[in-house]
This record gives C-alpha cells, structure tokens and sequence, in this order.
C-alpha cells in the first residue's frame, strides 16, 4: 500500500480469480467512512472493482472487511512471519494468471494467515510455510529425482541438491556441477511431509535440529535465487524469531 497524490492510495491486491492486481483507491486518505478499516495489511477483503478500462490502472470502488486476522498482531514473529509470505506473494504472484492456480494461490494465503493468526512460529513452522508458499506459486523446489535426468538421486542416504537446476542431482549429473548442498534423505523427506500436512497438524512433523537445519540452508539459497534479491521482512523476522545459522 503506497500513498498517492494528495488523498489517494495505491493497492497490491491478490484476488481468487486472476492472481495480483494494483488498483488505486480514490480518496481512501481524505475519506474516514468510504474504506473505514478494510485497507490495511493482511487483511482479507470483498472488494468491488472498475476494470473497464485495460489501458488505467483499476480503481477500487467498495471493500468489505472479512477478517483482519487480529493475532498477526499480538506477537512479533507472528507479525514479521506474515509479512515475509505477503512479500514473497507480492514479488512472485502471476498477474493474469490461470484461475486454477489463482485459486489456489489465494486459498494457500487465507489459510497461511489464519494458522499464523492461531500460533506463533518456529523455525520449523517457517521453514514449511515458505515451502508450500513456493509450492502455491508453482515454484517449489524438486525433492525425489534427479533434475536432470530424472532418475533416482540418492547416494548413501545424501541428496546432492543444486539451487540453480532447483534439485537434487545424481552422481552421474551432478559430478562435475559446483555449489552442490548436502541434504540428507530423511530432511528431504519430512519436507515432503510438510507439503502433504494440513497445515493445523504442521506441530506433528519431526524435523530434528541438524535436519532443520539443512532445511533453512537448502529453501534460503532457493528462494533467494529465484527471487533474485532477499526479502526485506526477513531481516525483522531473524531478529524476533532466531533459528538455525544458514
């Protein structure tokens, strides 16, 4: 959300039907009734929209206040957590996109939301969120065969995982390719889990400290490749919310 001119603010919505849109609402500075507690962050709105015109920016007429989510609110790491999925969906949700991964994109967000609402995260808890966020987006990194060709990448229960070709390589691919990470079988497995997880039951996947660990350093160096820069919430959510050294 950006001020705009004098009484005007600029919004990056993520809607169920066609993925993120900008829309400038008119007024919402100048106005205390017209969008009265509804544009604000995490919040999860009905909104009524103009996109008549594809050559202007769509204007944003009415906003209905669903749920705010109050207990992103209540605690630093849940706050700081809700910010780095809401940044990481601003930078990579397809505008336009196809309505079924729209959809899902959305529901992935609402639901992300309220069990952040419901419970303050650990590093665990983070770990999967980023992950099944990049599942959502279409860009979720690959954990059971070798990229390259396809076959089965496990060497004396260690993967060789390649950040750039976005999984693990076997020892036929991956032998003369630098920059490889460990990442032991059982790490990769419990990642797995936490994509299948309802994310109410995320507190029953074990992920010991040294997989863990792994985990952080295998989605960090992903993430940040894909993206292209860090995320500037992260920096706040390390400092409420410590986990593993990368």
């Amino acid at each position: 959300m950006v001020d705009f001119g004098e009484s005007d603010r600029i919004l990056h919505l993520l809607l169920p039907d066609t993925g993120r849109l900008t829309a400038i609402a008119k007024g919402a500075r100048r106005s205390k009734k017209r969008f009265s507690g509804t544009l604000d962050l995490f919040n999860h709105v009905r909104v009524q929209l103009d996109r008549r015109n594809p050559n202007r920016m769509a204007r944003l007429d009415q906003a209905r206040l669903i749920t705010c989510f109050p207990g992103l609110r209540r605690h630093p790491a849940r706050y700081g957590m809700g910010c780095c999925l809401l940044e990481l969906l601003d930078r990579l949700a397809p505008e336009s996109g196809v309505r079924a991964d729209t959809h899902r994109l959305f529901e992935f967000a609402v639901r992300a939301l309220g069990a952040l609402a419901e419970k303050t995260p650990d590093a665990r808890l983070r770990t999967i969120l980023e992950l099944r966020a990049l599942d959502a987006l279409g860009l979720r990194p690959e954990l059971r065969r070798c990229v390259r060709c396809g076959g089965p990448p496990e060497h004396d229960g260690v993967l060789d995982f390649h950040v750039s070709e976005g999984g693990p390589v076997c020892g036929a691919c991956g032998g003369h390719l630098e920059g490889l990470l460990r990442l032991q079988l059982g790490t990769a497995r419990a990642l797995e889990q936490g994509l299948r997880f309802d994310l109410g039951r995320l507190e029953r996947l074990v992920l010991p400290p040294r997989a863990l660990s792994e985990a952080r350093q295998v989605l960090g160096r992903f993430q940040r490749f894909h993206l292209g820069v860090e995320l500037r919430s992260e920096a706040f959510l390390d400092q409420v919310m410590p986990g593993p050294a990368l």
